[in-house]
């Protein structure tokens, strides 16, 4: 009898600390790694006391049938005590998405730069060139770069690399999002991403930008040289 109580006074008191842990790392079905919640947490906790502001991150495989990631995010806001900024990532979706309560939140990001999928104005630069229909919409797409987390996502990983780029991609928008909410409040975080490494992130992005655009040259010149060849023979 003695035992089972022990038992279950011990399971009792590991679920509430895992709780604890797993505050602002609310859902993680995808990473799964201690060092990851860890370091999510810490920003978390950092932010909430110096801000009031809860920034929760969850993670999924996927959501029910017919569900949308705006009816999945404002099931998981219900849940939750405001003032809160939920990002939410779906897996087998490939879908990001930040939702904030009360909506006045907004105001303290840039959602549009977070989840904005160029890096850097090369990247927007090009999107512009490429997918842009109207001035106004490349105008959009240039003025919307530094994006943090999908740019990120869309590179190529293969077994156990591709959760490290999740939690690489997450970890990075969360880290954006916080630090942005806490220069509104006219405060630091020592907890977040430093300068040294947001440089060497900025770095890795340009090589790899550089890189595709390299690549649209390459591709627009084959095309050019090949229809004036065509067009000698002719």
């Amino acid at each position: 009898m003695l035992l089972s109580r022990g038992l279950a006074a011990l399971i009792l008191i590991f679920s509430f600390t895992l709780s604890l842990n797993a505050e602002y790392l609310y859902k993680d079905d995808v990473v799964k790694n201690p060092q990851f919640a860890e370091q999510i947490n810490a920003i978390g906790t950092e932010l909430k006391a110096k801000t009031g502001v809860s920034l929760y991150l969850v993670m999924v495989r996927d959501l029910e049938e017919n569900q949308t990631i705006a009816d999945f995010e404002k099931q998981l806001a219900s849940e939750l005590k405001e003032p809160a900024v939920i990002m939410t990532f779906i897996e087998l979706k490939q879908k990001v998405d930040i939702l904030a309560r009360p909506v006045s939140l907004y105001e303290y990001f840039n959602k549009a730069q977070v989840l904005s999928p160029n890096a850097t104005f090369i990247g927007s630069v090009v999107s512009a060139v490429m997918f842009a229909r109207s001035y106004d919409e490349a105008k959009e797409l240039i003025s919307n770069r530094g994006g943090t987390i999908l740019p990120i996502l869309a590179e190529r990983a293969k077994g156990d690399e591709i959760v490290s780029k999740y939690s690489v991609a997450m970890f990075n928008g969360y880290a954006d999002v916080a630090e942005q909410i806490a220069a509104h409040h006219d405060v630091t975080l020592s907890s977040s991403a430093g300068s040294g490494s947001k440089n060497f992130i900025d770095i890795l992005r340009v090589i790899f930008y550089g890189i595709i655009l390299y690549a649209i040259i390459v591709y627009v010149r084959g095309r050019y040289f090949r229809k004036k060849e065509d067009s000698l023979n002719v």
